[in-house]
């Protein structure tokens, strides 16, 4: 048996895909078939205005997906992988990817977990949002997965424990000012000082106020 073989290959197929992450199980397919990322909007009630990021194995990866700026280098080399996702705009090789209304743009984060990793090495970059219908609470073990997405699910990978993380911080970095609009594991101190003393940090949670 091969179940990351069998998860990855499902996920080539357009097929969706439960997995586990170092923040929260991720349900997840391939981020350039418009048919799959549909399934993938389907199967969670997503609204098409909240767009699907994106996990992929390392920074050389995003980089071909997205345009880095100083900031998101400085970003990915400190906290990637990691909980924390960075909104940049899309290079040329993602930009015909339908992951929402938002065209311009792609989210992006490396995470830290084995398998995750080993599934993303696989079959490449996949769309990949919490498991969970939109607007409830992360499953946190595979009886909850099961049980909220059933069939819709090709194959399920579980581990023993629950999964008892939080979805990944966000940081816009498609303007002047870096924005923080989700926190998560990463808090926004850490996510300042990785920056550097040059660059601010908006916090766009409580209405721009400015932490740096």
């Amino acid at each position: 048996m091969d179940p990351i073989g069998d998860a990855a290959a499902a996920a080539v197929r357009g097929e969706l895909v439960v997995f586990p992450t170092d923040t929260v199980y991720g349900i997840a397919t391939v981020p350039h078939d418009p048919e799959a990322t549909a399934r993938l909007f389907d199967a969670k009630r997503r609204p098409r205005g909240l767009t699907l990021p994106v996990l992929v194995a390392s920074v050389e990866v995003a980089r071909a997906l997205a345009r880095f700026d100083e900031r998101a280098d400085r970003l990915a080399g400190s906290l990637w992988p990691g909980g924390l996702t960075l909104v940049l705009p899309r290079q040329e090789a993602s930009r015909s990817w339908q992951l929402g209304d938002d065209v311009a743009t792609i989210g992006l984060r490396v995470p830290r977990h084995p398998m995750a990793l080993s599934i993303l090495a696989a079959a490449g970059p996949l769309a990949t949002t919490s498991a969970n219908r939109s607007g409830g609470t992360p499953a946190r073990t595979c009886d909850e997965l099961q049980s909220t997405f059933g069939e819709l699910v090709s194959v399920y990978l579980c581990q023993d424990e629950p999964i008892v993380g939080t979805a990944s911080a966000v940081v816009d970095l498609t303007q002047a000012d870096a924005r923080l609009l989700r926190g998560g594991p990463e808090d926004a101190d850490r996510i300042s000082q990785a920056l550097g003393s040059e660059a601010s940090l908006l916090d766009s949670r409580a209405g721009v106020t400015r932490i740096r």
